[in-house]
């Protein structure tokens, strides 16, 4: 058995997952936050969540294939298991990691937003 092509296909089928996953998270429910962010401009909100989708998708999948490449040796299962742990673990972090900088990125927007309104009164 070809243990490197079966870690690739676990990898890959895995971090697409997640990564198609976590971005439609972030696109249904980051929605709420722009729509109040560009004051009820729905058109705009919706515009800005799908170009982030899609950044967010150019970065993991960017990742995803410059990571696939395995250079050490793959003889048996348990090193398939090993490889594919620390390979979905960088994945995770690194979705986990733009997870939190949307979230930031919109609380600020949120706050810059509030204080214009407020400021505007």
């Amino acid at each position: 058995m070809n243990y490197f092509i079966l870690t690739y296909i676990v990898y890959f089928l895995v971090s697409v997952a997640l990564t198609i996953w976590v971005a439609n998270v972030l696109f249904k429910n980051g929605r709420i936050f722009l729509v109040d962010i560009f004051r009820g401009n729905t058109e705009l909100a919706d515009s800005v969540n799908k170009l982030l989708v899609v950044g967010f998708y150019l970065i993991n999948i960017g990742y995803m294939t410059l990571a696939l490449k395995e250079a050490g040796t793959i003889p048996n299962i348990q090193v398939v298991v090993e490889v594919l742990s620390h390979k979905i673990g960088w994945i995770i972090l690194i979705l986990g990691g733009m997870h939190f900088l949307n979230l930031t990125i919109f609380f600020k927007l949120r706050n810059r937003a509030q204080q214009h309104t407020k400021q505007a009164h």
